[in-house]
């Protein structure tokens, strides 16, 4: 996808969403983590029974484009920290669109998100109620504490409702991070509940023995995943490093052929 060519269509509503249309999918991009990015990407086109068309967030994209201009701030631990909130504008304000950060793994169908959205709310997410332990993540950058953290982690955007249009690079270039983090340009009753599962956060959730509605179907390594050495030995690493294989032995094989 070309970001030159995400222009506003004032006209272009859709009533909803077409699912005969690719569900969009836009991924936050960091240059440090685009193996997480490659494997995020491949766990879910490997599992997704709908087209779907995932577009890397990358901020030096965006910054040519002329629709990113915000200086980084010492907080920000990855380059979509701000980035992702111009989801609605690149999808030009018409049906659904996801955000996720690249630190996710998939382990189940897409259509069973997508099959999640109810019209009535601007946004859908999972509602954490999550404090981290550690003061450091990732490979070494601070770890914040603020309410409704990892909210915006994956968050399905309706990009047709009327509020999420106050969502323009100028809103996002200038706007606080309490201000686009915690949603307030949003009433607390137009943001959905999506179930925990969607977002499962390694080394806070729990799978609890036989309850399959607690085993995750996109797990977040949000506090660094086994593509950093300090986290080489996290929960749920060798399902992120068998995906990671079977990647790079697909990628090789188109290589090679």
């Amino acid at each position: 996808m070309n970001l030159g060519d995400c222009k506003v269509n004032p006209l272009g509503r859709n009533g909803g969403m077409n699912k005969d249309k690719p569900f969009k999918m836009f991924v936050g991009y960091d240059q440090r983590e685009d193996i997480a990015y490659e494997v995020c990407r491949h766990s879910i086109l490997k599992r997704s029974s709908i087209p779907v068309e995932i577009i890397p967030l990358k901020q030096s994209d965006l910054r040519k484009e002329g629709l990113y201009w915000r200086e980084r701030g010492q907080l920000e631990s990855t380059e979509f920290s701000f980035t992702r909130f111009l989801t609605p504008y690149l999808a030009n304000y018409e049906g659904w669109a996801v955000f996720v950060d690249c630190d996710f793994l998939y382990l189940a169908d897409i259509k069973e998100l997508r099959d999640l959205v109810d019209e009535k709310y601007a946004i859908m997410c999972v509602q954490h109620d999550y404090t981290p332990k550690e003061t450091t993540k990732m490979d070494g950058a601070l770890q914040t504490v603020y309410p409704r953290k990892n909210w915006s982690s994956m968050v399905l955007y309706n990009c047709e409702h009327p509020k999420n249009r106050v969502l323009t690079p100028e809103v996002v270039n200038t706007q606080t991070g309490a201000f686009l983090h915690r949603f307030q340009w949003l009433e607390d009753e137009e943001i959905g509940s999506i179930p925990f599962v969607w977002n499962f956060l390694e080394g806070h959730n729990q799978v609890v023995e036989g309850n399959p509605r607690t085993f995750p179907k996109a797990i977040h390594y949000t506090r660094g995943g086994p593509w950093f050495e300090a986290w080489k030995n996290c929960e749920f690493a060798d399902l992120w490093l068998n995906e990671m294989e079977t990647y790079l032995q697909e990628t090789k094989k188109k290589v090679e052929n």
